[in-house]
């Protein structure tokens, strides 16, 4: 059942959002060479409680951190480790914030020094694709507009589309109806409405499409271990349009 959201909601949902995006400042500003994901989940972890609000990601069915740090191949849900980043890898950054009982959820993949050229046109792409979904957020449109324009787009600059995980509605809970696909497929399709929140996350591949989860049964890898990357935003449907609840607002 997709739960729909009033304005005060929305604006709760917004709070959380806003302690998301600053931390993700946070992460960005301290995240490089030499340093672990560890550390960072530490410091993703003190400043959510700093600000009164409740890391969504630590304990949910058992997951045992405070962010999601996937490194190259890893796709998503990569437990923070005490491995150093290096130069040229990537590092995707995936974390909830809960605040008064209200949820977001966002994403995105950072460079960590000087990329191969290949693996910067992935991040560009990757997030363009975000962008591109968001615009078809709208009423009028069903949930398969997202996803056709998160595909079109990846799968029209050679990428693979992750199919097996999907963006999903959140807000009062971490993951809500409806889902949706980064790709189109025999699901549910119902049409956008104000008043739907909703977390866009296109995950996508150099190389192949497939994934594996590994036996942690939690890190999500690319099955020809090609680099991925992964962006998301939560987003309200509000009057006629989206709006961007993980965005930095001043």
């Amino acid at each position: 059942m997709i739960r729909l959201k009033n304005r005060d909601d929305i604006e709760r949902i917004k709070n959380a959002g806003r302690i998301l995006a600053e931390t993700f400042q946070l992460l960005k500003e301290n995240t490089g060479a030499g340093v672990t994901t560890l550390e960072l989940d530490k410091m993703a972890h003190d400043y959510i409680l700093s600000r009164g609000g409740k890391p969504a990601f630590l304990g949910y069915m058992g997951y045992p951190a405070s962010i999601c740090a996937s490194v190259n191949q890893v796709v998503i849900h990569g437990i923070p480790n005490t491995v150093s980043l290096e130069n040229g890898d990537i590092l995707s950054l995936d974390l909830g914030v809960e605040l008064n009982g209200y949820i977001a959820d966002a994403a995105f993949t950072l460079r960590i020094g000087e990329v191969e050229p290949e693996v910067d046109r992935l991040l560009k792409v990757t997030e363009e694709c975000l962008y591109l979904g968001i615009e078809q957020a709208k009423p009028g449109n069903r949930i398969h507009d997202i996803s056709a324009a998160i595909y079109e787009h990846a799968t029209r600059n050679g990428f693979g589309v992750v199919h097996q995980f999907c963006g999903h509605g959140v807000g009062f809970e971490l993951h809500e109806d409806p889902q949706v696909p980064n790709c189109i497929n025999s699901g549910p399709n119902p049409r956008i409405k104000n008043g739907m929140v909703l977390a866009l996350e296109p995950m996508i591949n150099i190389g192949t499409d497939e994934v594996v989860t590994l036996d942690d049964n939690w890190t999500v890898v690319t099955v020809d271990e090609s680099i991925s990357a992964h962006f998301e935003h939560t987003i309200a449907v509000v009057d006629g349009k989206p709006q961007i609840l993980t965005g930095l607002q001043t």
